[in-house]
């Protein structure tokens, strides 16, 4: 089966004529309408910066349901004793740029969250779709994780910790704000024994694509989001 070659228009093929890897088309933009349009249709850029965009959409998919969330013992400890202050939205590039550094191969080659993709993606946070959710320690970025919001359902991209657990605890602030929000999911795109770990799991791809098409149907929680309070404009 080809892999599909995009052009200027804003069109994807469906997400069942993808390659077995899940890769589906190669070339496009990372204008804020084609990212958006990729989300809604369960598609992904995934690529190194000296690479053709590259657009996946795998099967089976990795999913975190907010209610499967499965803190381990020693970080739900963590989580009470407050060892690290929770923000959301309030350093969004920094937290991105950290996940680049952390992907980055050890022999200092590239990594997939590129200078390309680092700037697509702080303008949909710009524009109130992109969402960061940081972990301070003693006032620094000790960890955090970072994705797309749409309907009710939340994309989750990369995350970091510079401390141990900053990273999960930044996720379980996160999981418990998308608890209260009712979102039906987080798309975790591909298996990470850690996020097994927590509860997250595999479905096949169209299920991921049924239960998607339900969560768009509720409106998207635009601008930026505050933990433990109410925050942004429903559209």
């Amino acid at each position: 089966m080809p892999v599909y070659l995009l052009n200027e228009q804003l069109r994807f093929p469906p997400p069942r004529f993808a390659l077995e890897d899940g890769l589906l088309a190669v070339g496009g933009d990372l204008s804020q309408d084609r990212l958006l349009l990729a989300y809604r249709q369960g598609i992904f850029p995934w690529f190194i910066d000296a690479e053709p965009i590259l657009w996946w959409s795998p099967d089976p998919r990795l999913v975190l349901y907010p209610e499967e969330f499965r803190p381990s013992r020693s970080l739900q400890k963590k989580i009470r004793r407050n060892r690290f202050r929770i923000t959301a939205d309030q350093a969004f590039s920094r937290v991105i740029t950290a996940c680049a550094q952390t992907r980055r191969d050890p022999d200092g080659g590239g990594t997939w969250i590129g200078a390309g993709m680092i700037s697509a993606y702080c303008r949909l946070h710009e524009s109130g779709y992109a969402h960061s959710v940081e972990a301070w320690y003693q006032d620094k970025l000790a960890g955090g994780v970072y994705g797309v919001s749409l309907g009710r359902c939340f994309f989750g991209e990369s995350m970091f910790a510079r401390v141990s657990d900053a990273s999960k605890v930044a996720l379980a602030a996160l999981v418990e704000y998308l608890r209260e929000k009712s979102f039906h999911f987080i798309d975790c795109q591909v298996v990470t024994p850690h996020l097994v770990r927590l509860g997250a799991r595999e479905i096949p791809r169209v299920h991921f694509l049924t239960q998607l098409a339900e969560a768009l149907k509720a409106p998207s929680i635009i601008g930026r989001w505050s933990i433990g309070s109410e925050s942004g404009d429903v559209a």
